[in-house]
């Protein structure tokens, strides 16, 4: 892979990030708050490339500028060869009066110095790059060609709930019979203050619909610290009035009232708390497919 190839490579990369964080493709990867971060890798990736592809201009340029001076510079040394050539001519009676044996052992030591490894050769080729560095296209296809789906219940109901008990408590709930409150903050508060606040409510919840083995169901929002390859769920149990048909990894809104009802995740015996459903309808899955609320 030379210099122009790599800058190409730089330059796809860059474009591929930018493009990533204007839209909400990068939202799949990390979380919202890492986008100025994503853009300034992008820029910094492309302005390299183009620096990369300048300076090798430059130095191509610089190259052929030097060409002329130094076919005269060959010239010049050309012509001093040849008076030192004359010069040895002149000499030439009293070297044969040195005997045979010695011109023929500097001949052949001439012809064969053993200290002599062939560097001129080796200089005059270039190196190549190994072959392999061209398997760093193969991200850059995936970045480009391959646009993964966020998390869904596959990887949910395979991880244990990352549900944890806030130190400072919670807040105050705003007046009305009926609120909406994020499947994190419910679960928060159904497990470990006991539904206080949320006795005697109507609550609306949205998330998304998972199924355990048995298929029961579960509300279900992927909670992350910084990218999706830390992402835990947080899940709610749903009882009452169910629809018969579920399909998981759909959107759904559900209202519903606190129940005591809960049980134990079994990938990690973590607490699930349940919702006491009144009605169920599918909504349009959010900008933002993860939770970050629950690490602030």
């Amino acid at each position: 892979m030379n210099r122009q190839a790599q800058a190409a490579v730089l330059f796809l990369t860059g474009g591929a990030i930018l493009h990533a964080a204007l839209t909400d493709l990068y939202l799949r990867y990390v979380k919202a708050g890492l986008q100025p971060l994503l853009l300034a890798a992008g820029v910094v990736l492309i302005a390299t490339a183009i620096a990369t592809v300048w300076y090798e201009r430059q130095a191509a340029r610089t190259s052929a500028g030097n060409g002329p001076l130094a076919e005269r510079h060959h010239e010049a040394a050309a012509g001093t060869d040849a008076g030192k050539a004359t010069a040895a001519d002149t000499g030439a009676g009293i070297a044969a009066e040195a005997p045979a044996h010695t011109d023929a052992s500097v001949q052949v030591g001439t012809l064969a110095d053993p200290n002599d490894h062939g560097h001129g050769d080796a200089e005059a080729h270039a190196h190549r790059e190994p072959r392999i560095s061209w398997l760093l296209v193969l991200p850059l296809l995936a970045l480009i060609l391959v646009a993964p789906p966020a998390l869904g219940s596959y990887s949910a109901m395979r991880t244990g709930t990352a549900l944890q008990k806030q130190p400072w408590g919670f807040a105050d709930l705003p007046a009305g019979d009926t609120i909406r409150l994020n499947l994190v903050d419910y679960a928060g508060r159904a497990a470990y203050d006991h539904g206080r606040s949320l006795d005697h409510r109507h609550i609306k919840i949205a998330g998304l619909l998972a199924l355990d083995r048995d298929g029961t169901p579960y509300l279900v929002r992927m909670a992350l610290s910084c990218c999706a390859a830390d992402a835990q769920p947080v899940k709610i149990g749903l009882t009452g009035r169910i629809p018969p048909v579920l399909r998981p990894d759909s959107w759904l809104e559900v209202t519903g009232t606190y129940t005591t009802k809960r049980t134990k995740d079994p990938v990690n015996d973590g607490i699930i708390p349940f919702l006491d459903v009144t009605e169920v309808k599918p909504v349009k899955a959010p900008r933002d497919p993860y939770d970050e609320s629950w690490n602030g």
